[in-house]
């Protein structure tokens, strides 16, 4: 009986292959995780109080108290806020905050301004991933949101705070 050379044993690949690839994809995962930018993160300002944190929901309640809820709708380089239920102040300018679900130096900012149907301003929105919208005026007095979803040009937004 011939001697066979030892790398040609199937398990001597075994023993020295299956630990190899499972060095190769930890440091693929890894890298993966340093790069992915982390979770979603809050935009809100948080308060620290011992172990637990505590964001405002104040606009949230005041929205809800004033019945508000809008469209969003982005499209041709175009964002318009309708208005659908509520009392909205309509001389006066809003905020419009998208968030980037993962990634915030993808977030983006606007002022919308009034104009005949609701508020509008110029700005080009890539639909190819959600966003995390948040309505507002300048004095952060109620707060609207809603997740412009991937692929979809409108959502309603609405407060966060569904109240009692």
């Amino acid at each position: 009986m011939s001697e066979r050379s030892a790398l040609r044993e199937p398990m001597v690949w075994l023993m020295i292959g299956l630990p190899a690839a499972s060095v190769v994809f930890a440091f693929w995962l890894l890298a993966a995780a340093i790069h992915s930018g982390g979770a979603d993160e809050i935009s809100d300002a948080v308060q620290s109080t011992g172990d637990a944190q505590v964001s405002d929901i104040g606009p949230d309640a005041r929205a809800h108290s004033m019945k508000l809820s809008a469209i969003l709708h982005v499209q041709d380089a175009a964002i318009d806020v309708f208005p659908v239920n509520g009392e909205f102040v309509h001389d006066q300018a809003l905020v419009l905050v998208l968030s980037h679900p993962t990634d915030a130096k993808q977030d983006r900012r606007f002022i919308l301004k009034p104009d005949a149907m609701g508020w509008h301003v110029n700005g080009d929105i890539r639909t190819s991933h959600d966003w995390i919208a948040q309505l507002a005026p300048a004095n952060q007095h109620w707060r609207l949101r809603g997740r412009l979803k991937m692929a979809q040009h409108a959502v309603r937004m609405d407060p966060a705070f569904a109240g009692d």
